[in-house]
């Protein structure tokens, strides 16, 4: 693996070299045409999108297609880049994970949180993000592992081994090839960013990142990670899961009084005891009454008895170690437009996926993926203390009205670090509000987001962008009201 990856950097600076001098050529910005300096090889790669169906106009460039990480099992995963609106060259680049497991970071992230372009609720169009996060920082969204969106294998068994460290290695070979179409961002500060199921994702790439750095040339400029409402260790998750669903009264204090009593989340046999898994289920038979991921929101209401069903999706397993799972990020009303959108032949034809004639399916969550998931850390706390120590900046951000992954149990998780207090919880401001509160520790933040579900940025779209802002620049969120 190690003598591809080197041969793989040999031919990137070879192409460096090629590029050293790099032509001058005219940008459209607004109506008017701009100069500036462009690699040849992202002109010329084939993935520059354009001609994108309901796209607004914009001034940067994107691009999307395949980057192939196994040549002999045909396995590909299908990238999304939108540059920084201004000065590109001199922005960081973000890699940004949904998670799941199974959820595409295009379907979410990109085209309803943080991307530039946000799918209308029809799904026949586009519209412009005026928070999107490309507005500081270069983005790059992919769909992994695969089987997720438009990401696929040729080989059939590649499916059944699908899981954390599969999908962590195909991640990391896939920027070093990346890199290869894009070789201004081989030494660009990098930063890793995700929620959900991707709070296990973005740690593991991390780590392996690190590992790897150890060879100068494998490496990738590391800086941080950012995590939203991210799971992060089961037993924590889970316990946070039910302490927050009482005392937000989702439950019953009978109901609590169980589960305190009668689950051992520490252990590996948490299922076998049949007065916790009847209560569990309990909590998850009132959490489908309402929208866990935004309990004070309006819930989506099917048109059908099946779309209602998947609103929550569980997978209750008694039998096995693993944790029951439920869907991280899931929203069927999202992928009603989302799923009518990229199943357009011209929409598939501009994103570099088919040839605008043969469909390839899309949907925004691969099921049989969150079924069947079977390779997942209990806990990625180790690889917290791991990144900590090696001085990348760790960021952890918590939506307070999210019942999949509560404020509750990110905070149960962190506090097991043991990390000294640098700075005191306390509150943050945007626009004159408070956000939220935050409290740093020995390399480490964390924060809240005041009435924010699951996914943040879909709640505070202008708080979000701000917060990513400090976070690149490793300044602390405004602690004081902005009077003008």
């Amino acid at each position: 693996m190690d003598f591809i990856f080197k041969v793989i950097v040999f031919h990137t600076l070879a192409l460096i070299v090629l590029i050293s001098v790099e032509p001058v050529v005219c940008h459209r910005h607004g109506n008017k045409w701009v100069g500036r300096k462009r690699s040849i090889t992202s002109e010329k790669n084939g993935d520059l999108v354009a001609d994108l169906a309901g796209q607004p106009d914009v001034s940067f460039k994107h691009y999307a297609g395949y980057v192939t990480v196994n040549e002999t099992n045909g396995r590909a995963l299908f990238y999304w880049f939108y540059e920084a609106t201004a000065l590109a060259d001199e922005k960081p680049l973000v890699l940004w994970l949904n998670g799941g497991p199974g959820c595409s970071s295009v379907g979410y992230g990109a085209t309803q949180e943080i991307g530039p372009f946000i799918v209308d609720t029809n799904g026949n169009g586009l519209k412009y993000n005026p928070y999107s996060w490309n507005t500081k920082a270069n983005m790059l969204f992919l769909e992994s592992p695969i089987g997720v969106g438009f990401s696929y294998s040729n080989t059939t068994s590649d499916y059944n081994d699908l899981g954390d460290d599969f999908t962590a290695n195909d991640a990391y070979i896939f920027l070093h090839k990346w890199f290869l179409k894009f070789p201004s961002y081989r030494t660009r500060t990098f930063f890793i960013a995700g929620e959900s199921y991707a709070g296990k994702y973005a740690p593991e790439l991390a780590e392996l990142i690190h590992d790897k750095n150890v060879d100068p040339s494998l490496h990738i400029n590391l800086q941080g990670v950012l995590l939203g409402n991210p799971e992060t260790s089961d037993a924590e998750d889970w316990r946070g899961l039910v302490d927050y669903a009482w005392s937000h009264a989702v439950i019953s204090d009978e109901t609590h009084r169980i589960i305190r009593e009668s689950c051992d989340f520490n252990g590996n046999d948490t299922w076998s005891n049949n007065n916790c898994s009847e209560a569990v289920e309990e909590v998850l038979k009132q959490y489908k009454e309402i929208d866990i991921y935004s309990l004070y929101t309006s819930t989506c209401i099917g048109n059908s008895a099946e779309s209602e069903d998947r609103s929550m999706q569980v997978m209750m397993k008694r039998t096995s170690n693993m944790m029951p799972r439920i869907m991280g990020g899931y929203d069927p009303c999202l992928d009603d437009y989302a799923k009518k959108f990229y199943n357009r032949l011209d929409v598939q034809k501009a994103l570099h996926v088919s040839d605008g004639h043969h469909l390839k399916n899309w949907t925004i969550c691969n099921m049989k993926i969150f079924n069947e998931w079977s390779d997942s850390k209990k806990s990625v706390l180790p690889i917290y203390k791991k990144l900590i120590a090696a001085g990348l900046r760790m960021w952890v951000y918590s939506g307070d009205t999210d019942g999949r992954v509560p404020v509750l149990s990110t905070r149960y998780s962190l506090s097991t670090l043991g990390l000294p207090i640098t700075k005191a919880w306390r509150p943050w401001y945007h626009q004159k509000e408070v956000s939220g509160w935050f409290q740093e520790y020995v390399g480490l933040m964390f924060a809240t987001f005041r009435g924010a579900g699951h996914s943040v940025p879909c709640f505070k779209p202008s708080n979000s962008l701000a917060f990513f802002a400090a976070f690149l620049l490793g300044e602390s969120p405004p602690t004081a009201r902005q009077i003008t």
